[in-house]
């Protein structure tokens, strides 16, 4: 069975972009990582990319007079790389409706809550704010609406006594790396499809 070809959207260390191309380097694993693209020309992720042998482009998102404009230049540079499906990566812009719906069910997004569940920015914050007992990461079909989409896979993660905002995220984050290249095998798969 033949690859399907994956592209990351990041803006910073990528972090979970270095979990997903890990993952992409077992032979068994059913995606290869193609590009990685980064609106930040400086985004230390870049340099992970490069060193696995992975093309890269960044542009920044502050040379065009439109969000239109930018994610044309994002979709140009996906269809360069002939890809299958996007993964978002800690990619800290929000696409125009059209950029997003031409790739619904096939573009992915890591959040680290358990959605609908503090969207936004600082969701870790806003759940410790909430008195939550648990928090966690959620890997979900991007549409349109911001953190909106369904839901593909999720972890859990306890709420401890006396965590911060930076903890918390520390603790999740171990499980962003695992949940993140599970649940894109299983889009890559078939055994989840965006539903309807």
């Amino acid at each position: 069975m033949s690859r399907k070809r994956v592209a990351i959207l990041i803006s910073g260390r990528g972090s979970n972009m270095a979990a997903l191309i890990d993952a992409a380097e077992a032979p068994d694993y059913p995606a290869e990582i193609v590009g990685v693209f980064s609106n930040k020309l400086d985004a230390p992720g870049l340099d992970f990319a490069r060193d696995h042998g992975i093309p890269t482009a960044a542009v920044s998102h502050k040379d065009f007079a439109s969000r239109e404009a930018f994610d044309a230049v994002i979709d140009e540079t996906l269809a360069g790389w002939n890809v299958d499906y996007v993964c978002l990566a800690g990619f800290m812009r929000i696409f125009s409706a059209g950029f997003a719906q031409k790739w619904v069910g096939r573009m992915l997004n890591i959040h680290p809550s358990l959605l609908p569940l503090h969207k936004g920015l600082k969701p870790q914050q806003q759940a410790l704010d909430a008195g939550d007992v648990e928090s966690g990461c959620t890997v979900h079909w991007v549409i349109p609406d911001l953190d909106d989409g369904p839901t593909i896979l999720q972890a859990r993660v306890p709420v401890e006594l006396g965590d911060t905002a930076d903890t918390l995220a520390e603790r999740i984050l171990v499980e962003e790396h695992k949940t993140y290249p599970r649940a894109l095998a299983m889009v890559v798969r078939g055994e989840i499809r965006f539903p309807g």
